[in-house]
């Protein structure tokens, strides 16, 4: 009789997940076709693949070519069995990695169906969270945030509904988040704490259904602590190396940091790449009256309950990164991306005649996020820009082989990194580099005191930073940037090179971002391996 339903299900029915999984999962792979061969970049080039690559060749969780962050390690195994059965390519990996964000578009789905019950709402809800210029980028991106919002997703299937949670279930999938990501832990334990106050009002079989439920979501910490406990005994850190911690959890607690970090996430959840249109449309949408069907009754929404759970895990997220995390990278978000949109689209079904031209309207604009650059300065990964930035950084090191073989290259994190690690796919010999943390007036004056330590340099833009930015908060906001976020301003190539004393030989501009290369007319044997003639 199942296998029967499974073969034969009901017309009326929603169609099966086994149905729409490879309908997503193409979706995904044709619009990300373009992006299957880039090498790794970023967090990935700096993190992810060093682990992932380490234990592929050792067997190794704990990184070995790079400091251990302390990081779960099932991104890792995950990959390195990708890598095992299929090759060590980044298509493979950027083709493991889609699985990951088509499995969380599936959640997205089956979580909308669950919680609002309109098979519109949960289309669109998924089309509109596929194309957000955050979630699109990241789909191909081996960061555990992928992985982390894919399981913390399903968690909430599980978990979230006012009706039809099956807490174990939900605990499973919330294990696998926070075995992916440690800060995954923090959905989990909210709704956990929720179960417990809501026990406390309710009749004694009540009570102890939800505290039973509490239990459950409050176990998946078990299995992070073990990894925890680990990771100790084998390392002597327990969060992972000292600068790590420092960076993502000591020097953020102070008060106004925290405030600022905020205000960034509030903006991150409402704005950023062109959330705001959705937004600002729900806030339009909320001043109309409820629309009524032909027998009077008042169209579907998320329930009373439910919103207020989602709001709740909003607030708790956007806390939990305005207190740790030393970069505000807007990745840390991911799955609170689907619940916002999610509340929006409810409020345009049941308040819009038309509401579908409202969702017509946020792809349009999410498209555009994809390619059109916000008018103020934003981390690359955020949209395609991340793509056209490794295609400088492959453009630079190709110029660099072929003209310089042998230097010693003055460069920053991550080119530092593809010019000494060539299974990160940039090159197949390494460079000797002398690292600087950008290419500020401060760092470019450290390297000026040391002529005798590099003898070419690859300079490129470490972000997003337009000439005239339309959009600024004031030099008080940028102040704090400053201080707090490791905000910086790149000095221009040709700037660098008069401060340093070489020619630009070569440069390329791509739409606010740059790269080029120095040439120095200094010869110096213990830093030049390559003959003197090549320069």
């Amino acid at each position: 009789m199942g296998l029967k339903r499974l073969i034969e299900p009901r017309l009326d029915a929603p169609f099966p997940l086994w149905m729409i999984f490879p309908v997503v999962f193409v979706a995904v792979y044709v619009s990300h076709f373009t992006l299957l061969r880039l090498p790794y970049y970023w967090d990935e080039a700096g993190y992810y693949i060093p682990a992932a690559w380490d234990f592929f060749r050792t067997g190794s969780l704990i990184p070995t070519t790079t400091l251990s962050n302390a990081h779960p390690p099932l991104p890792s195994v995950y990959l390195a069995l990708w890598w095992k059965a299929s090759g060590y390519l980044p298509e493979v990996t950027r083709e493991a990695v889609m699985i990951v964000a088509s499995l969380g578009l599936l959640a997205v789905w089956k979580l909308a169906l669950r919680i609002h019950g309109s098979s519109a709402v949960a289309f669109w809800t998924v089309i509109l969270t596929g194309i957000y210029p955050i979630w699109f980028a990241q789909s191909t991106l081996a960061h555990a945030d992928t992985f982390a919002a894919a399981f913390t997703l399903w968690g909430l299937v599980y978990s979230l509904p006012d009706r039809g949670r099956k807490p174990w279930v939900a605990a499973l999938w919330f294990t696998a988040a926070a075995l992916s990501k440690e800060t995954a832990i923090a959905l989990p334990l909210t709704l956990a704490l929720m179960r417990l106050v809501v026990g406390l009002r309710a009749s004694a079989p009540v009570r102890l259904r939800l505290w039973r439920e509490a239990a459950w979501l409050a176990s998946c910490a078990v299995p992070l602590a073990a990894w925890y406990a680990w990771h100790y005994a084998k390392t002597g850190f327990l969060f992972g190396n000292p600068e790590f911690l420092r960076y993502n959890a000591q020097a953020t607690l102070e008060p106004s940091r925290i405030l600022a970090a905020f205000a960034h996430r509030t903006l991150h959840l409402t704005a950023h790449m062109n959330m705001f249109v959705p937004s600002l449309l729900t806030i339009a949408a909320l001043m109309l009256p409820p629309k009524v069907d032909a027998e009077g009754r008042e169209r579907k929404h998320v329930s009373d309950s439910a919103k207020r759970r989602i709001l709740i895990l909003l607030l708790v997220n956007a806390l939990l990164y305005s207190v740790l995390g030393g970069a505000l990278l807007c990745r840390y978000l991911l799955p609170m991306y689907p619940l916002v949109l999610l509340l929006a689209l409810s409020t345009f079904q049941r308040r819009v005649p038309y509401w579908q031209g409202l969702a017509v309207l946020s792809t349009a604009a999410f498209v555009a996020g994809l390619f059109i650059n916000p008018p103020y300065g934003f981390a690359p990964e955020d949209n395609l820009t991340y793509a056209q930035v490794i295609r400088l950084h492959q453009a630079g090191i190709a110029q660099l082989k072929a003209r310089y073989t042998g230097a010693t290259v003055l460069s920053a994190w991550p080119v530092t990194d593809e010019l000494t690690h060539p299974e990160l796919g940039y090159l197949s010999q390494p460079f000797d580099v002398y690292p600087l943390e950008d290419f500020s007036a401060a760092q470019i004056a450290r390297a000026a005191d040391e002529p005798g330590r590099y003898s070419a340099a690859l300079v490129f833009s470490t972000k997003y930073e337009p000439a005239r930015p339309l959009l600024s908060l004031g030099r008080q906001s940028e102040a704090m940037d400053e201080r707090y976020f490791g905000q910086h301003h790149d000095l221009a190539p040709e700037a660098i090179a008069r401060r340093l004393g070489g020619v630009m030989v070569w440069k390329v501009d791509d739409d606010g971002m740059w790269i080029a290369i120095i040439r120095f007319n200094r010869q110096f044997e213990a830093a030049l391996r390559a003959p003197a003639s090549q320069f």
